[in-house]
């Protein structure tokens, strides 16, 4: 008689509000989880939290995206934790003000590194691991920002567009040994990193962006807009003319 092992979830960047509410979503279905980030402090308390609420095991792991000469070890560390099939949730990034980005180009150098460098480098560490157990789900959070570039943040737009072709390529290599890659278009949601700027549309917390997340790595999509509404929102911004959005105020 086979049982069916449940797989662990691997949360890159586990204090951020999205990440903690999905690993309190995969939990709550009995997956174990691994939180990687850099506060240990905070990472040792949720981990205690999902255990003693959900029944499952969690473990904090030490990570930083911008260190990627440590990201293979890392890689090698969380899978012999897991014991068992590795699924990724990578949320980590930052997203400083576009002004501060055109005034100080070392702040534009480290959102690249964190956004994308340390994302690609991690996840091409995290690949040999993948094909090998032959099943997965990788679920990466993007963003509509890099739909189409704004004046508002058209340099963070970029990391994002530069990770969703990445993950276009991933997703590629994976499939071929039955893991599946998810690129979570993401709208606003109400987290620090929004706070400081002014209401957003269509802004929706981090339990609820969470539980869609979740619903959407049960499927079989590769890439998908969260909240579903910023598909036809981002198709029209997508498609006016040049002259027409050099106009508008996004």
């Amino acid at each position: 008689m086979s049982t069916t092992v449940q797989p662990t979830w691997l949360m890159l960047g586990a204090s951020s509000a999205v990440a903690r509410a999905f690993a309190r979503e995969a939990a709550a279905h009995g997956a174990g989880i691994l939180l990687a980030g850099r506060d240990m402090d905070d990472l040792e308390r949720q981990a205690a939290d999902l255990a003693i609420r959900h029944g499952v095991p969690a473990a904090p792991v030490p990570f930083d995206a911008r260190d990627i000469d440590s990201h293979a070890a890392f890689v090698a560390d969380c899978a012999a934790r897991a014991g068992g099939p590795l699924n990724v949730f990578l949320a980590f990034g930052v997203m400083p003000d576009q002004s501060e980005l055109d005034r100080d180009p070392s702040i534009a150098a480290a959102m690249v590194e964190a956004n994308f460098t340390g994302a690609a480098t991690v996840l091409a560490a995290l690949a040999p691991v993948l094909e090998a157990q032959r099943q997965g789900v990788v679920v990466a959070l993007g963003s509509v920002a890099g739909d189409r570039g704004r004046p508002r943040n058209y340099t963070y737009g970029a990391t994002k567009a530069a990770l969703l072709t990445y993950l276009q390529g991933y997703a590629a290599r994976l499939s071929r040994s039955g893991v599946r890659v998810l690129c979570l278009k993401a709208g606003p949601v109400d987290t620090g990193m929004t706070w400081p700027l002014p209401k957003l549309p269509f802004m929706v917390s981090p339990r609820a962006f969470a539980a869609g997340a979740w619903r959407l790595a049960q499927g079989k999509g590769g890439a998908s807009y969260l909240p579903r509404i910023w598909w036809p929102v981002m198709g029209i911004i997508r498609s006016l003319p040049t002259r027409i959005f050099n106009r508008l105020d996004l």
